[in-house]
């Protein structure tokens, strides 16, 4: 993709292209500010509480009650790490992440990575289309075809937003994040929640036998691939820093609204699983979301399941558009051209119709799903770390030494931790 030097048009192209910009001040004569800097963070915060995780946080907190919270809290932090070094990467280099792997690999692998990050991009529809038209189904009863399909024209209707600005999609998508939040307040208060064991949870690390597995999947489906393509691209849009000492300021504060916005969709996931872990407790597991929904109601009442459904289709929503978004910057990083969204939408959309019509069971799709993104985890992962060490890649912003080692020991963890879940496939919930 050519440079965009026409900084009125930067924004929303690097954001997916979508639609006519609206005209802006030239950012170029901008200070570093923490106002232009908000929202990046919050859109790639939504890929941590997609559908995906609503399921396997469900399977751990009630098949594990309190002892699994750990884990969540481990995964939450790498991947406050590694999306913070996908921000300090597009501040840096006015370049996101696919666009580096399109110019400084060979074409022999910047295509094969573009395939594979595009059938992530499928999967992780796949997950996002199914989990809100379930929450449309089970809501206001109507078929989860006709569901989904009224998930994929949401999206699309708020994708549009992107015309008058990335400020209004951030704005809405931040909304949701607020709703889901609410909703799991609302799931806490009324949930009988031992906070002690909650509290034990969180700070003892063990894996109660037969919760290896699901341990794998927590962590294995929360750094998302396309959410670190994403927020590199976002990043760049911002602010073209001119000098080394605004980039360091920037990258500063992009640090600060990563830790707020991952730390809240961390705290939404922990919460999902004392929910669980509550609610359920002694049930031996529940298969899937709609089970959940159906318990929800006898055991904490309507408010506590009709709170849960609200979150569901806000969760499914929301990261659908998100992940069409992180599409969009997928394509025109890694071959170059864009096409417009409505395609982009109706392409990963048409393989989750082809699963549910035929008669495919939700909850093995939705853990087929996390299988593939765990494949495909790695050619993000492991280019992100390795640009972001670079001084001939990052100048002046180059991790240090601890920085690095950190992230290529949480990279190891998650790679290997995702081998043994593939190893182990019969045992995933």
């Amino acid at each position: 993709m050519p440079p965009l030097d026409n900084p009125q048009r930067a924004a929303p192209a690097l954001a997916g292209g979508i639609g006519q910009p609206a005209p802006v001040r030239d950012r170029r004569r901008l200070p570093v500010a923490g106002p232009l800097l908000v929202g990046p963070a919050v859109l790639a915060a939504t890929a941590y509480m997609d559908p995906g995780n609503f399921a396997m946080n469900i399977a751990a907190g009630s098949r594990f009650d309190y002892r699994l919270l750990w884990v969540v809290l481990a995964g939450n932090l790498i991947a406050m790490l590694l999306q913070a070094l996908s921000a300090k990467l597009g501040i840096a280099t006015g370049r996101n992440l696919a666009e580096l792997c399109r110019d400084r690999l060979s074409p022999a692998a910047v295509w094969p990575m573009w395939v594979v990050s595009e059938l992530a991009a499928m999967a992780t529809d796949l997950a996002e289309l199914v989990g809100g038209a379930i929450g449309l189904s089970l809501l206001f009863g109507i078929p989860l075809l006709p569901a989904m399909a009224v998930v994929g024209v949401a999206t699309y209707a708020i994708l549009l937003l992107d015309r008058a600005g990335f400020r209004w999609l951030e704005i809405l998508i931040g909304g949701f994040v607020v709703t889901i939040g609410l909703c799991y307040v609302v799931e806490l208060i009324v949930a009988p929640v031992a906070w002690g064991q909650a509290a034990a949870g969180m700070t003892v690390p063990a894996i109660p036998p037969g919760g290896l597995p699901i341990a794998v999947g927590i962590i294995g489906a929360t750094v998302m691939p396309h959410a670190l393509y994403l927020h590199s691209g976002l990043m760049q849009a911002r602010l073209p820093a001119g000098s080394d000492d605004e980039r360091r300021k920037a990258i500063r504060l992009s640090n600060r609204e990563v830790r707020i916005a991952l730390g809240i969709a961390g705290a939404i996931n922990l919460a999902m699983v004392i929910m669980a872990a509550a609610a359920f407790d002694g049930s031996g597991g529940v298969d899937g979301i709609a089970a959940a929904y159906r318990l929800l109601g006898p055991l904490l009442g309507p408010a506590a399941a009709a709170a849960f459904l609200v979150s569901l289709i806000a969760s499914g929503i929301s990261s659908s558009a998100v992940g069409t978004l992180a599409g969009q910057i997928v394509m025109q990083g890694f071959v170059g051209f864009r096409i417009p969204v409505w395609v982009r939408r109706l392409a990963t959309m048409l393989p989750a119709f082809a699963v549910v019509a035929a008669g495919a069971d939700t909850t093995t799709a939705l853990v087929a799903s996390q299988i593939v993104l765990s494949l495909a985890l790695p050619v993000p992962m492991i280019a992100l770390v390795a640009f972001t060490s670079r001084r001939s890649v990052m100048g002046a912003c180059v991790n240090a030494r601890l920085t690095t080692a950190a992230a290529t020991a949480a990279t190891v963890l998650v790679l290997a931790l995702n081998v043994v879940l593939l190893l182990d496939l019969p045992g995933s919930p």
